[in-house]
């Protein structure tokens, strides 16, 4: 599978989960983890920025009264009550780091619950990019990750989740998601792996 037929998902590099000050950032594990997961994710933009490959980003973002959102339960109940995500705070924005790539990193708008594909056009957008191949990074790894990677495999796209560039609550669940779960319906690589097999193509 060639680049050009490859699309790597960022989902959730917002600042309200990759600031050091973001509302969720302790959802996602000790920090110095977390900030490996970041120097893995930007490494990945660097590596693919000149390539034919395309990258994509789904941010969550809800409106002010979160009405979006009907009788949520677990992590969107969470969000709305810590008033994560919000359109138009800082904590909503995509992390500073994605910025400088401006337009290399399409966004991809529209997310409000787990699965980046639910009411968003990341199909469409993949589709119309002649995209085979899906690899997926980003938070969390047992909710928004596990739910897009499975919805990119039941829509037929081949699935790759790069397993230091996905952030979990705890250890023990990264672990087994990785050996676990993922292999199910993904390839599982790090990203030193994946550039390496990417970039000899």
């Amino acid at each position: 599978m060639g680049l050009k037929q490859t699309a790597v998902i960022f989902v959730g590099y917002q600042n309200d989960y990759f600031a050091d000050d973001g509302i969720l950032r302790a959802v996602i594990e000790e920090s110095d983890r977390t900030n490996r997961i970041l120097e893995n994710s930007i490494a990945i933009v660097e590596g693919l920025k000149d390539t034919e490959s395309t990258m994509i980003q789904t941010p969550i973002i809800f409106t002010e009264n979160y009405d979006e959102l009907v009788n949520p339960i677990g992590i969107l109940k969470t969000i709305a009550e810590v008033k994560a995500f919000q359109a138009g705070t800082r904590g909503c924005d995509i992390i500073e780091q994605f910025k400088e790539y401006g337009d290399r990193i399409i966004a991809v708008e529209g997310k409000r619950g787990l699965n980046a594909f639910a009411s968003t056009e990341l199909d469409e957008t993949l589709k119309r990019n002649g995209i085979e191949e899906v690899v997926v990074c980003g938070a969390v790894t047992s909710i928004c990750i596990d739910s897009t990677g499975r919805a990119a495999h039941e829509r037929g796209y081949g699935v790759t989740i790069l397993s230091d560039c996905t952030a979990s609550r705890t250890p023990y669940e990264q672990e087994f998601y990785c050996e676990n779960i993922f292999p199910l319906y993904a390839n599982v690589l790090t990203a030193a792996e994946f550039l390496e097999g990417a970039l000899e193509k």
